[in-house]
């Protein structure tokens, strides 16, 4: 067992366009006024992380992480979500996933994928340059919009998406592995990797790659009516990272976890800040120090109701009060006797 780092905190939903959300000095100081010790850095937004510079100039990692130390912070994992997503996109969903590309790239879907393929790659050798072990991404999606199969999916449909699914991250994968980076899939709806079984079917068509991991999530879950605890226990050994989200699923005789279009302040399943949500914590927190989890706990703020800022601070705390740390010695070591076979064997009835 090991006790698990924290709090940090993913910058994603936070960075904005006034002070301190528009500069990572500003980001990390506030960062740090927070509670935090660490920070999960998107790579999509250059006013934070310039990738292509990061790649190019030891002046320039150097820098960025010295005004992060120097904030009170250190960087916990690079981000890429939004460019992972765009790895594998179904025509379907091609108008909304372009705002994540570059405006030269929008509506030619693949020189959109190669750049997100690029920038997955680059994002993977920057942060061994910067010393880091895993990077968090969503794996993009060709079979979603067929989750429900009506009308019936044409046989092998899902196969051939998994496939080529499993392709396009095959050569990622094995960069990773070049790099001694974790790529850590965040399990999440919309996403073809969506739970555990979505999971497995990847894992068996890039061969068990070991760096092919997971990013784990209970409020997907619980969202899902999945076990998340459960999902510990199967998965421990993937589980690379973990973001600390929480949710809440209130089902009523008008809708249930497709949530009837609703915003998401109105649906029966929504996101909340940590505490004022359902998931069990203490029992998260649990499993992941018995199996000896040696990542960071990154709070994640999605609420549909409180304001970002109080839901990190108070995030903050409560990832503080939940880490724990563990015991050097057993227990009841206090009553412990020094070995000796003759006693071994008397109380053996040897």
């Amino acid at each position: 067992m090991q006790t698990i780092k924290g709090p940090a905190l993913f910058l994603a939903q936070f960075i904005g366009e006034g002070a301190p959300f528009d500069s990572w000095d500003g980001i990390t100081r506030w960062a740090a006024d927070c509670g935090y010790l660490g920070v999960q850095v998107p790579t999509s937004d250059p006013r934070i992380l310039d990738l292509a510079l990061a790649g190019e100039s030891q002046d320039y990692r150097d820098e960025f992480l010295g005004i992060a130390r120097q904030n009170g912070v250190q960087v916990t994992e690079l981000s890429t979500h939004l460019q992972g997503q765009l790895v594998a996109v179904h025509p379907a969903y091609d108008a909304g996933f372009d705002a994540f590309a570059p405006k030269a790239l929008r509506g030619r879907p693949k020189a959109r994928q190669d750049w997100a393929t690029d920038q997955v790659a680059r994002a993977i050798r920057v942060s061994r340059l910067m010393g880091l072990d895993r990077m968090a991404t969503f794996s993009g999606a060709l079979a979603w919009p067929y989750l429900y199969p009506w009308p019936q999916r044409a046989p092998g449909l899902v196969e051939a998406a998994f496939d080529t699914l499993a392709a396009r991250w095959r050569p990622l994968l094995d960069l990773a592995e070049e790099n001694g980076i974790d790529i850590c899939y965040e399990i999440h709806p919309g996403e073809d990797l969506h739970d555990g079984v979505t999971f497995e079917m990847f894992l068996d068509r890039v061969d068990g790659h070991a760096r092919a991991n997971m990013l784990y999530d209970p409020s997907h879950y619980l969202l899902q009516q999945l076990d998340y605890l459960q999902n510990i226990d199967i998965y421990r050994d993937r589980i690379r990272m973990f973001h600390v989200k929480d949710a809440e699923f209130r089902p009523t005789g008008r809708q249930g976890v497709y949530g009837g279009y609703q915003g998401w302040a109105d649906r029966a399943g929504r996101f909340r800040s940590l505490g004022d949500g359902q998931v069990d914590f203490g029992a998260v927190f649990s499993k992941l120090t018995q199996y000896g989890f040696d990542g960071w706990a990154v709070v994640e703020w999605e609420c549909a109701l409180k304001h970002p800022e109080d839901g990190a601070r108070e995030g903050a705390r409560f990832v503080r009060d939940h880490i724990i740390r563990v015991t050097p010695h057993a227990f009841d070591d206090f009553a412990a006797s020094r070995p000796d076979r003759a006693a071994i064997d008397r109380a053996l009835g040897l």
